[in-house]
């Protein structure tokens, strides 16, 4: 995973959300079970915005506009199912969002606009990465492994991830959806 780097005070920042028990920690399991050497440094999730720089001074800023986006968009279904792959473009096997794509999208438009407006590298895609970089051999049994998981929740919140100096990434802040659901 290609990090931005830090300076000084800067933090490292992810938002996402944030995959719940049982079904989290038996996608990190199995992460970890692939070989891929990341398992245990990053919670399974379905990314919003990937890994960002702010200064300091921006949190404050970046906290309101999150709270915004929240009080917006509403609580809504997520389910995955399956695997699918990145390659040849990227060595990633992930499982696949099957029903809640259009919110993760909406959702994803929001928190990337204001104080964190940037451009993508590659077209936004939500999805729970399973394996990442590790060998094609393990790739294969990633893809084969987990072609049958299936877990449905309940996104009703979006979680901010802050990247510790140990290289691990862990939930500094849980911002609810408190918008009514459309009927």
């Amino acid at each position: 995973m290609r990090l931005p780097e830090r300076v000084g005070d800067q933090v490292r920042i992810g938002i996402a959300l944030a995959v719940p028990v049982p079904f989290g920690p038996a996608l990190q399991r199995a992460r970890a079970g692939f070989g891929d050497p990341l398992a245990k440094d990053i919670p399974p999730h379905v990314t919003l915005l990937g890994p960002t720089i702010l200064e300091p001074v921006e949190l404050a800023a970046v906290a309101e506009h999150l709270t915004a986006v929240g009080r917006r968009h509403a609580p809504f279904t997520v389910h995955l199912r399956g695997t699918g792959t990145f390659r040849p473009v990227s060595d990633v096997v992930f499982v696949q969002v099957v029903r809640g794509i259009a919110e993760c999208e909406q959702l994803e438009r929001a928190v990337r606009s204001g104080p964190l407006e940037q451009e993508l590298r590659f077209n936004y895609h939500p999805h729970v990465t399973v394996a990442h970089d590790v060998p094609d051999a393990a790739l294969d049994r990633a893809f084969a492994e987990l072609a049958d998981f299936e877990a449905r929740f309940l996104a009703d919140s979006i979680q901010v991830f802050e990247h510790g100096d140990d290289g691990v990434w862990r939930t500094v802040r849980d911002i609810p959806l408190t918008a009514t659901p459309a009927i």
